[in-house]
């Protein structure tokens, strides 16, 4: 499709056939469309080739590098960076092509992320106030070294959209087990040489992870929604702790 926003949709993924066909679909307004798929074992590639001719199998360089790679093959100066599991609404669509990119004095957007946990919209736990750098100029952008969480790092003035992009992250509770199971390896490799491990911090450090995100961040107010999350974060700080202390006996 040709926009008067000549811009690139940009998306890694690694077997997610059960998310690429919504998130694809909500990006057929851009200019392109780039996939770079991490050599996936289900229908991913297969789904992702019905509406782009540009899908590119790379093995998997990590999150940072896999989407410095992608972006690397845009050819628009605008780059719009997605995950499989995010969606861009019709209003926030609108909203980016109804912008002049070509006469802005930004460099680039953040997009406020509208973020569900097993059906249900999350407002409390840090979730509802999540914005996240997605549309930039490709020329004066650069993802950080990271291993996880990683962030696009921008030369230039940055301001903010209105309309949000939808996050589908946890669908069920073994998706989010497994996803906060890699998370945490992640972390514990980036931060074990770092991170002195004490018997103390392993015992409070998630207990206080918990009491944050239910109490100081006002998870309590999404139910048993909130609870579960909190759960799952004390248990991803826990694994950070163990997982850091058995790298650090290696």
């Amino acid at each position: 499709m040709q926009t008067k926003n000549k811009i690139s949709a940009v998306i890694i993924t690694g077997n997610e056939e059960k998310n690429i066909k919504d998130c694809l679909q909500s990006v057929t307004w851009a200019d392109e469309t780039i996939v770079v798929d991490s050599e996936s074992i289900d229908n991913t590639v297969k789904i992702a080739k019905e509406f782009t001719d540009k899908v590119f199998v790379q093995k998997w360089l990590g999150y940072a590098k896999q989407k410095s790679y992608a972006i690397s093959l845009a050819k628009n100066e605008w780059v719009i960076s997605l995950d499989a599991d995010e969606r861009v609404t019709e209003a926030l669509k609108d909203e980016i092509l109804s912008f002049n990119l070509d006469n802005t004095k930004y460099s680039a957007f953040k997009i406020k992320r509208e973020n569900y946990f097993i059906g249900k919209k999350i407002n409390g736990c840090g979730w509802g106030n999540d914005y996240q750098l997605r549309l930039f100029r490709k020329s004066g952008t650069r993802v950080d070294e990271r291993l996880v969480h990683e962030k696009f790092i921008v030369e230039g003035e940055v301001a903010e959209l209105k309309n949000p992009i939808l996050h589908y992250s946890y669908n069920n509770l073994k998706e989010g087990f497994d996803k906060i199971n890699v998370y945490s390896s992640l972390e514990a490799e980036e931060k074990f040489s770092k991170k002195k491990v004490s018997t103390l911090r392993i015992i409070f450090y998630p207990v206080f992870a918990f009491l944050h995100h239910y109490l100081f961040r006002k998870g309590i107010k999404d139910g048993k929604h909130g609870l579960m999350i909190s759960l799952m974060h004390a248990v991803t700080k826990l694994q950070v702790q163990m997982k850091i202390w058995e790298l650090k006996q290696k």
